[in-house]
């Protein structure tokens, strides 16, 4: 009998993203299974990532530029590119779809006045032997009336055809002011959860962390101590081949 090719790899150490974090504490207990299993197992095959656009994206976003223009030129030239593969072609639609309705509800953003930096390097954390990973699009700072520092950050979030649901952004938000917190900032500083946003790119919404951000964080990392109990015992998708 043939060896049938491999779907899926395993990921022997728990591990999950910032983004799907807090979706997994938005979610439903067997929605909240299903987002587990899919990190413990993910597709040898080929999935369509924004990076280009989130690049983009993040770049027009420190850069306090209003002017769309280069947003949607950028995402016609991804557009134009000639592509090998049905795959590449679909990772450049993807990309430009991204860029371009980013530019179309740009107006509707209402980011805090604050200097806008590049994100620099964004580490893992580790909550209860779970590897949290967070990805960045750039760094907030401001200076109080009376000279006190507060800093934030902002992450981008993106699904075509549909905004982010709040309970998730909210999470999510409140996990970026909690991680600021505990990997340490800037000398003096303080992380301020009007500075810590999730920007919807579909919608235009930027959510901000909620003032219970704290007690959200601890029930995260409650979560991850959860996560990592029930990681060995996860069963694969069915029909995975490992």
């Amino acid at each position: 009998m043939l060896n049938k090719q491999k779907t899926h790899r395993e990921v022997k150490y728990p591990q999950i993203s910032a983004r799907y974090l807090a979706d997994y504490m938005a979610a439903s207990e067997r929605a909240a299974r299903t987002i587990v299993r899919n990190c413990k197992y993910q597709p040898i095959a080929r999935v369509v990532q924004h990076n280009e656009a989130k690049l983009a994206v993040g770049k027009h976003l420190r850069e306090g530029k209003s002017d769309t223009g280069g947003l949607l030129a950028q995402a016609q030239t991804i557009r134009d590119r000639m592509a090998d593969s049905d795959f590449d072609r679909d990772l450049f639609d993807h990309n430009a779809d991204y860029i371009a309705r980013f530019a179309d509800v740009f107006s509707e953003l209402s980011l805090p006045e604050a200097e806008r930096i590049a994100p620099g390097r964004v580490a893992p954390i580790t909550s209860h032997g779970v590897k949290i990973t967070a990805e960045l699009q750039l760094r907030l700072r401001r200076l109080t009336k009376t000279n006190q520092i507060r800093v934030g950050a902002a992450m981008l979030r993106y699904a075509k055809g549909k905004p982010v649901g709040r309970a998730a952004a909210d999470w999510q938000a409140a996990f970026l002011h909690g991680y600021l917190r505990s990997i340490g900032v800037e000398d003096g500083a303080e992380v301020e959860h009007k500075l810590c946003l999730v920007i919807d790119g579909y919608s235009g919404v930027c959510y901000d962390a909620p003032t219970n951000s704290v007690s959200r964080f601890k029930n995260m990392e409650a979560a991850c101590a959860s996560i990592a109990e029930r990681w060995p015992n996860i069963a694969p998708p069915p029909g995975a081949v490992l």
